[in-house]
């Protein structure tokens, strides 16, 4: 609840500063003097609320969608050891975080992976996969939990829908006031929004977009150092350190598809600036150098 006022008064804050630098440049009049007969508050409202939309709803149903999409085996009744250990695990670990004990399952791949979700901290999900259980000792495994339920106990679910939440509020606002003024502007349109605006909108948003994920990833990265030491807390630095070698020697390792990549214990990526996790080398490094 704390960190859902804290995201709706920042986005306030946001849109009272943004409104006030543009009452003090003459943002409003240059454009009406154009044609752009645009409120940018209510603008600003409005984008406000289509933004984070998406992002609450995606949030909402991230533990339907996560086991529909990876086809998770949620353990309720262990049927052998690994599921009755790996339970007691989780237990142990959400216990020491004091957060509430997520929902454990498996999924399916031979990749070597792992990810939490869940709106709520108290009540989220903690999946391994099967090539994680197979490839990895049990210390190495502890040690991948733990940075999952790092994950939880930091609430790094909420944080990062609510900032892309709030990168969307500001990438539809200012798509919008690029698409007024390429209709009204450049193409002298003069009644309601004509095929320019719809389409220079939509590009804008594109374009946006793209430049805000290096925003987006760059927190991600920031936020996976915090859970591999939180991992080394739980089980121990050695652990943590043996379990992202171990994640370098697997080869050609598989993302987890959308949203859930950011909440991996292993991430891809092509260029640095695009990827929801630091390289390993450079994880391993930040715990080797921990005090």
């Amino acid at each position: 609840m704390m960190r859902i006022l804290l995201f709706l008064a920042t986005n306030m804050a946001i849109m009272l500063v943004i409104s006030l630098v543009f009452s003090l440049l003459g943002i409003g009049s240059t454009l009406q003097a154009n044609g752009v007969d645009l409120d940018l508050n209510a603008l600003l409202l409005m984008s406000a609320i289509i933004g984070s939309m998406g992002s609450v709803i995606s949030l909402a149903i991230s533990k339907w969608s996560a086991k529909r999409a990876m086809g998770v085996h949620v353990i309720e009744n262990p049927q052998n050891q690994t599921e009755k250990w790996l339970l007691s695990l989780v237990k142990k670990q959400a216990k020491a975080a004091g957060i509430g004990v997520p929902e454990v399952g498996i999924f399916q791949t031979d990749t070597p992976n792992a990810f939490a979700t869940g709106m709520n901290r108290n009540n989220a999900l903690v999946a391994v996969s099967t090539g994680l259980l197979q490839t990895m000792s049990a210390d190495e495994v502890e040690a991948v939990v733990g940075h999952e339920i790092s994950h939880v106990a930091n609430g790094d679910m909420i944080t990062m829908a609510l900032m892309q939440g709030v990168v969307n509020t500001f990438v539809y606002f200012f798509a919008s006031i690029i698409g007024h003024f390429v209709d009204r502007v450049i193409l002298k349109n003069e009644e309601g929004h004509g095929m320019g605006y719809f389409i220079t909108q939509m590009v804008a948003q594109v374009a946006l977009s793209f430049l805000a994920s290096i925003l987006v990833m760059w927190f991600s990265r920031y936020r996976e150092f915090h859970a591999d030491a939180g991992g080394a807390k739980l089980a121990g630095k050695d652990k943590m350190i043996a379990a992202l070698r171990a994640l370098q020697r697997a080869q050609n390792p598989e993302e987890l598809p959308g949203q859930l990549a950011a909440f991996g214990i292993n991430g891809g990526g092509v260029q640095k600036l695009f990827m929801s996790h630091p390289p390993l080398e450079e994880r391993i490094a930040a715990l080797q150098n921990q005090q």
